[in-house]
């Protein structure tokens, strides 16, 4: 048994994001990751094997499909369920506060 919290301390500057397996088993894998004004590098773009089911905790993102204009703004609490192959990137994470996710990964 594992015990944890989604809204841990985690260090005041963050040079990369912190990823955390918190569950890992054949068909599901749940992370934790926590962003401090962090995006997806230019010119990346996601694209996973896997279905993602995202949420965001605390904080906010925007974040873009291939093809797509519009970014779609992410407040704590909205989630959203990304389907395998579609690609994705993170264009922006809250400059003011760290942005706590909640991802799940699934086949």
């Amino acid at each position: 048994m594992r015990k944890g919290n989604v809204y841990s301390v985690v260090p005041d500057r963050l040079p990369d994001e912190i990823i955390e397996t918190l569950v890992n088993s054949e068909k599901v894998r749940i992370e934790r990751i926590v962003s401090d004004s962090h995006s997806s590098p230019e010119g990346f773009w996601y694209d996973q094997d896997e279905n993602e089911w995202v949420m965001v905790m605390k904080g906010r993102a925007g974040m873009r499909f291939k093809g797509e204009d519009e970014t779609i703004v992410l407040e704590a609490g909205d989630w959203i369920d990304i389907p395998a192959r579609v690609k994705h990137r993170v264009e922006w994470t809250d400059p003011g506060c760290k942005t706590v996710w909640l991802a799940i990964f699934y086949v």
